[in-house]
């Protein structure tokens, strides 16, 4: 096997990661900072999707116009909050050469030739270059007429490939909804219809970074009630804007300037495309949201400068936001196999919040806050949390910086690369209550580092309530007794969880499911 890491080995099983099983997966989005950052990692793990769509997207905060003079303006928009009434207008936040995805691509051909040492399936650049493209972009909200990007969903959701396609929205979802409509439009009224219907009901899965148009409350979900959306948000890394307030103090250096300028921001064109706060960029001139490139100023001071505060600055250097990377972080391979049906969860969390996240709720909703003393508050009133268990901030966190790495290390003894993980046995097991599960697990590393192991369970995605044990938890043979008041039907989700000794320290998974028999 080639340098395929995070692969589960089950004896008498498919291995997960394999071309065939990889997600298939679209991601339309809108020139927000953070989108431009949640691509970067999106590519730096393009080895774990099938890309089949980069496409340019607007949203409320993000919309080009149609360049004819037509002015709009949506009620409760930013533009219309803190007192302020700047609109009807012929584009809103959007830069005339926008090229931020080409632009990202761009910069993933330079470092392509060191990342394909550390795993030849990365795609090419000339595959992704071929997948973007533009769509419903004008205006927000609209989704009156056809554009490349739409015609593009519509061609998967209709094609005969086997399998789910993933719509990542990390802007507004117009361009999804115009490709629904223009299939109901085209089948609507036909013998083909209730097919058509159902076939696209089950192969689009929803993946939204919020309702960011009200496309998906105004026609998606009314017109295509049974489409699906993948689990996320709760126990999930934290990397919105404003994720350094929330998270525990000793996570809080995932998100500091010296850790950000060590994994990040010094690691070649990748690193130095990422945004930070204070590293003077602008994604559009003259955006007065967009503060968060100066450096050296306090909030008071933006603001008789004429921007809009809704945070304060943090010191140059630091972790700024990825808030869409939710998005697909249990779409990726590294044993958790978050996006199977059954087993919601990964480094994304699971799926208690699907449901505000489909309709619209930002994880973490913007607020105007005007000085410390108010970011101190907000922090107070979210609370600073003890680490929870599990937490997949470290891992998620070395696993960007070990890309990173890879994109300017041509040689692969250079770098550090994931350990294997697998069970011997099936990952989907039945035991009655009382019955004791013997487990083995197995391990190994490409670069010869010391592997460390652990057992635990996974209780929030599990249907039994309670707790289990294990006979030791810090080895790869162990063994759990299902309790006895365990219930027909119920499931118990086991992790092994292997974190090599190599730099940074890298975390794979393997996930074992338990259902109760009688």
């Amino acid at each position: 096997m080639s340098a395929i890491f995070c692969v589960v080995m089950m004896l008498g099983l498919v291995a997960t990661g394999s071309a065939q099983e990889k997600p298939r997966v679209v991601v339309t989005t809108d020139p927000e900072l953070d989108d431009a950052n949640s691509l970067i990692r999106y590519l730096l793990y393009s080895t774990d999707f099938r890309t089949a769509g980069l496409i340019y997207a607007s949203s409320g905060f993000h919309w080009k116009g149609d360049g004819t003079g037509k002015k709009l303006s949506v009620p409760n928009r930013e533009y219309s909050r803190w007192g302020l009434n700047l609109c009807p207008c012929a584009s809103w936040r959007w830069a005339p050469d926008e090229h931020y995805i080409d632009l990202a691509v761009a910069t993933y051909a330079q470092v392509y030739p060191n990342l394909r040492v550390h795993n030849p399936n990365y795609p090419t650049p000339a595959d992704l270059q071929s997948k973007i493209r533009w769509g419903n972009v004008e205006f927000d909200g609209d989704i009156s007429k056809d554009t490349p990007g739409s015609d593009l969903i519509k061609a998967l959701l209709l094609d005969d490939e086997p399998g789910p396609v993933y719509l990542l929205a990390w802007g507004g979802q117009s361009t999804i909804a115009r490709a629904l409509k223009s299939i109901q439009l085209q089948y609507s009224g036909t013998h083909e219809w209730p097919a058509v219907y159902q076939k696209v009901s089950r192969k689009a899965i929803l993946s939204p970074s919020g309702d960011q148009d009200d496309t998906y409350a105004t026609y998606i979900h009314p017109n295509w009630p049974d489409i699906r959306t993948l689990p996320a948000g709760v126990g999930g890394v934290p990397l919105g804007y404003e994720a350094q307030v929330t998270v525990s103090a000793e996570d809080s250096v995932y998100y500091s300037t010296d850790w950000t300028r060590e994994n990040i921001s010094n690691r070649g064109a990748f690193g130095a495309l990422y945004r930070v706060w204070g590293d003077g960029k602008q994604m559009v001139k003259g955006d007065i949201f967009d503060y968060f490139g100066l450096s050296g100023y306090t909030a008071g001071q933006l603001k008789a400068k004429g921007y809009i505060v809704w945070t304060p600055p943090r010191p140059k250097g630091e972790f700024l936001g990825e808030g869409d990377t939710f998005t697909y972080l249990n779409l990726i391979d590294n044993g958790l196999r978050g996006y199977e049906a059954g087993t919601p969860g990964g480094w994304a969390g699971h799926g208690a919040s699907a449901a505000t996240a489909a309709t619209g709720q930002s994880p973490l909703p913007r607020v105007t806050i005007n000085s410390y003393d108010d970011l101190l508050r907000l922090q107070e009133a979210r609370g600073r949390s003890p680490s929870p268990d599990p937490d997949f901030i470290p891992a998620a966190q070395y696993g960007l910086a070990a890309r990173l790495l890879w994109s300017v290390t041509p040689t692969y003894a250079g770098a550090n690369h994931e350990p294997r993980v697998s069970v011997r046995g099936s990952p989907a097991l039945s035991a009655r209550p009382g019955e004791t599960i013997r487990l083995e697990g197995l391990t190994s590393d490409p670069d010869g580092n010391a592997v460390t192991v652990r057992w635990w369970q996974w209780q929030e995605v599990g249907t039994y309530p309670g707790k289990v044990t294990f006979s030791n938890p810090t080895a790869l043979a162990t063994s759990v007794q299902v309790p006895p008041d365990a219930a027909q039907g119920q499931t118990i989700q086991l992790v092994l969880e292997a974190t090599d000794n190599g730099t940074p320290a890298l975390t794979c998974y393997q996930r074992v499911v338990v259902t109760v028999t009688r």
